[in-house]
Order: C-alpha cells, then structure tokens, then sequence
C-alpha cells in the first residue's frame, strides 16, 4: 500500500497502476461502513485508491470540523488489511491552495432536507468530490446509502459535469442493534447510544407499514415521528419521505421513495433511512 500526499506525486505513480480505478472517498476514523466501500471496491477493480481527508468546505460555522475524530494510524492499519493500493492523504492546503475561489453549485437537489440545515454543506461536498475524480479519474467511486442525499448530489455532480464517473451506492452497514454505522457514534454517551436505537425501529417500522398495503405518506410519517417521540433523548430535525430520485415530497408512495429522518441525541446529529421499493 502507498500513501500519497501530494497531487504531483499522484501524477508521477499513475503510469504504473493498472485500470480500472476504484475510488473510495473518506474523512477517516473508519468503520465497518467504510470497510464494507472498500471491499466492493476491492471486488471491482484492478487498483483501489481511498482518499482520508477532512474535507473543511462542508462544515458550518457551529459544526464539529476542528473535532471531528481522528485515528490515522488505525485507519491506515485498517486500509492495508483490505487490499487498498493507494492512501491519499493530503492536508487542507494541498486541496484549498492559497487564492483558491472555485465552488461547485449543485441546485435543487443540494436544497432540500439536509440544505434546508446545513446550506453550505453540499457545495463543499461537490466541490471537494470534483477535485477526487479530476485527480485520480476513476471509473467507480463509492459511496453508502446512509448519507444518500449526498450520493444523489454526487450522482448529478458526474453526470452534469460530465466526469464519467459510476457512483456506487452500498446498502447502510448496520451494529447488531440496527444502528448505522457513523464516525460520529463515538460522540455519543451511553445512554444517547442506546437512545440512537429508536431510529432504526422507526423506519423499519414505516417499511412494515408500506409493506401491509398503506401508501398515505402522512400516515407514515406520523407513526416514524411517533415512534422517535416515545424516546425523550431525541430531538428531531426532519422526518421525509420523498421521491428517491428528486427528494420531492410525497402525499402518497406510488414510486420508489425514501424515509430519511435528521435527529439529535444531546449534541450529536444521526441521519438514517430506508427505501420503499416500489
């Protein structure tokens, strides 16, 4: 495995590495979830890159960037045991060069559920990934459905910009209690941990609903809120169910939709979802 810091140095090796490549973007502190990426990724291509950088551009002002967690050498551990080729590994000015003024605006899809809260947050996600598929040109990147906002952006991002860039989307890696797997699980105390469980039995039991013949969105909706509710830790941002391709809201589910909800334990803000297949 080598790890790469610098563009530059990325250009000299590329020669001698053999497509196609796959693309595993990363903030670090890595989980089952980004494993689970990176043995697709693994499966998939004759060389696998994944990129740790914690990216500054898609933080608030309010939002957890100077904390965010951080264990680089068990991720780099954790990278080798898997089979990756190249660990990109850069600092912020390497990507945010002085005199740096160029931002990618991804519209609509960046201004519903989590750009209502985080306005800025996609724009640096747009940005950051355009700058991942220019440098290294994969055929595949990959990213999990949990934040599947952000892989619809990213999925406009290529298609817009004419990156010809896959993005592949994993099914959400899951605890033993439902949970899905986040970096910012480790910001939770015992009793918010346990609280976080609430989610998953929310929107699994919006699928049974969906799944006994009801289709009223509202109807759904309310029970999610209901069962998030009966926990007193929880503090909810959003419950939506939308059209899985625009995120448009619903009235009723005669397409294939999801339910996402945004929901804080103490200060920690957990998302999650689950598609209705139709």
């Amino acid at each position: 495995m080598r790890v790469i810091k610098n563009i530059n140095d990325w250009k000299d090796a590329a020669f001698f590495w053999p497509r196609p490549y796959g693309l595993v973007p990363t903030m670090g502190c890595l989980h089952d979830g980004h494993l689970t990426l990176i043995k697709k990724g693994r499966l998939d291509n004759a060389t696998l890159i994944a990129s740790v950088f914690v990216n500054p551009t898609q933080f608030g002002s309010t939002e957890d960037f100077k904390i965010y967690p951080q264990d680089i050498e068990a991720d780099l551990c954790k990278l080798d045991d898997q089979g990756v080729d190249i660990v990109f590994m850069p600092c912020v000015q390497e990507m945010y060069p002085a005199g740096f003024d160029t931002y990618v605006d991804v519209g609509q899809i960046a201004s519903r559920l989590e750009g209502q809260y985080r306005p800025e947050h996609f724009r640096g996600v747009a940005t950051i990934v355009s700058k991942l598929f220019s440098i290294f040109q994969p055929t595949r990147a990959y990213f999990g459905q949990k934040d599947f906002q952000q892989s619809l952006v990213i999925k406009h991002v290529s298609k817009d910009l004419n990156l010809n860039v896959d993005v592949v989307v994993v099914s959400t890696a899951r605890e033993s209690d439902g949970l899905a797997f986040s970096s910012r699980n480790s910001y939770l105390k015992k009793d918010e941990r346990v609280a976080a469980t609430v989610l998953y039995k929310a929107l699994t039991g919006a699928i049974k609903l969906y799944e006994s013949g009801l289709l009223d969105v509202a109807s759904i909706r309310n029970e999610i809120t209901r069962t998030i509710e009966s926990e007193p830790l929880a503090m909810i941002d959003y419950v939506s169910i939308s059209d899985a391709q625009t995120l448009v809201e619903l009235k009723q589910i005669d397409r294939q939709a999801v339910a996402a909800v945004a929901v804080r334990f103490g200060e920690t803000r957990l998302l999650d979802n689950v598609y209705f297949d139709y």
